[in-house]
């Protein structure tokens, strides 16, 4: 009888080789490559007794043009990302740091699905379910009708979820469930993508609509193959610092909306709890005309958020300067401190830069560029700007200031919180109508801003 033939599989990136490597050359990963062995095929699985497809092939043109069906879950920040709802049949998985509250969050999806009518279920392979009763009751979900089941093996999971056709199930983590058909260990390569895989193809065929929650890595991405990624249909990414009790949750894919959305939560005793105005949230605790600080309305996907840049520049005592940035690009701030220098005249050539935006969010988009170089001249030139000015703009390798989109929204957010000055971009005035209520004022290049505010 021939024997099962065994290969080496990354555990990082999920490259396979006939034989063992040190150092994988795919991803360059050392001591990763481990033995699996590839069972015969032939076998029958539980996982293909699944409904037959419910739909046929047909013309593009002839297909209906209606919306998707869409189930709110009635947590207005999660709803937002995930493009307006829960698409049936959609494979959704959710990443973060331990401890992060990812499991809290889906049990208060899931209870709120729940309470709506729909059989929602929870299968858990880390906690039982004594432990996921007690988080419950934490969370007020205690006389919810979620089922909740702990196991770990694929096939028992899909023999549960033929028995009870749940409409919601989660996965509490993929990382956990084996398939008994692979020898490897339970969160190696194989076994993650043949679990996903056979969920996946469950998912599809049955319309139900799936949560997998997943362990991320010390580099702060999911663990398991890239490929687990590509699978799903939305990746949401649940971000925060364990010194804050703010969270953000992200979505990096999402085949049913938008991927620059975020939705903010606030962790308490009693759970997560959606903050639906994280403008005044982020500068509750901002201090008032202080060198080195600047609040800049920066736009996540539909929504303006107002957020509090803080620089500190100081004279280094080591030949090499130190650059360090927290929330932005670093290597954006080199550009702008070159700028400042070659453009502006300040002399920042050997001075310490640190930069960091308050609130522990992160912001990628150009239009903070012209407050990231003002709170480091400000902080430089030991001169405040006033607790009453916001700008934004993004600043060009000459100087120049260009426009931004949604200028309109950035400066309403900035006006129902207060503030009574804005600095834009010229061309981005010419699109604002005069609001009496509020002073704007448009820059064309980084010497005139920085006029106007020293």
């Amino acid at each position: 009888m021939k024997s099962d033939k065994s290969i080496y599989a990354c555990q990082s990136c999920g490259f396979q080789s006939p034989k063992w490597l040190g150092r994988c050359p795919d991803c360059g990963t050392w001591n990763s490559l481990v033995e699996e062995i590839l069972s015969p095929s032939g076998t029958t699985h539980s996982w293909e007794e699944a409904p037959v497809w419910k739909s046929v092939p047909q013309p593009l043109n002839e297909i209906s043009s209606q919306g998707e069906q869409r189930y709110l879950i009635g947590i207005e920040e999660l709803d937002r990302v995930l493009g307006g709802g829960v698409v049936p049949g959609s494979a959704i998985l959710v990443g973060g740091d331990p401890g992060i509250g990812k499991s809290t969050l889906i049990l208060q999806v899931l209870d709120r699905l729940a309470g709506a009518g729909h059989r929602s279920m929870v299968i858990s392979g880390e906690e039982s379910a004594q432990q996921i009763k007690m988080r419950g009751e934490r969370l007020g979900a205690g006389q919810s009708q979620v089922l909740v089941v702990s196991e770990t093996s694929l096939d028992a999971v899909f023999k549960i979820l033929k028995d009870f056709q749940p409409r919601f199930v989660a996965i509490d983590s993929i990382q956990t469930i084996y398939c008994a058909e692979i020898s490897s260990a339970p969160g190696s390569v194989s076994q993650i993508r043949e679990v996903a895989g056979r969920l996946m193809v469950w998912a599809k065929k049955s319309d139900t609509s799936l949560f997998l929650i997943g362990h991320v890595t010390k580099e702060g991405v999911i663990a398991g193959p890239r490929v687990l990624e590509h699978m799903v249909d939305t990746v949401l990414y649940f971000e925060g610092e364990r010194g804050h009790a703010f969270r953000l949750l992200r979505a990096v894919k999402n085949r049913f909306g938008s991927t620059n959305e975020i939705g903010v939560f606030e962790m308490k005793d009693s759970g997560l709890e959606e903050v639906k105005d994280p403008s005044r949230l982020f500068l509750s605790e901002r201090p008032l005309n202080v060198p080195g600080s600047i609040v800049v309305p920066s736009l996540e996907g539909s929504r303006p958020i107002l957020v509090e840049l803080q620089a500190l520049v100081s004279q280094t005592n080591f030949g090499v300067p130190r650059r360090t940035a927290m929330g932005v690009d670093a290597n954006r701030v080199s550009l702008l401190v070159a700028v400042l220098e070659k453009k502006a005249g300040l002399n920042l050539l050997n001075q310490d830069i640190f930069l960091n935006v308050a609130g522990g969010i992160r912001i990628d988009e150009p239009a903070v560029d012209l407050g990231i170089a003002a709170a480091l001249a400000g902080s430089f030139l030991e001169r405040p700007i006033s607790a009453q000015t916001v700008l934004f703009g993004e600043v060009g390798l000459t100087g120049e200031i260009r426009a931004v989109s949604q200028s309109l929204l950035r400066v309403k957010e900035a006006q129902k919180l207060g503030f009574t000055r804005c600095l834009l971009p010229k061309n981005n005035l010419e699109q604002i109508l005069k609001n009496p209520a509020m002073e704007l004022i448009g820059i064309g290049s980084l010497q005139e801003c920085l006029g106007i505010l020293f």
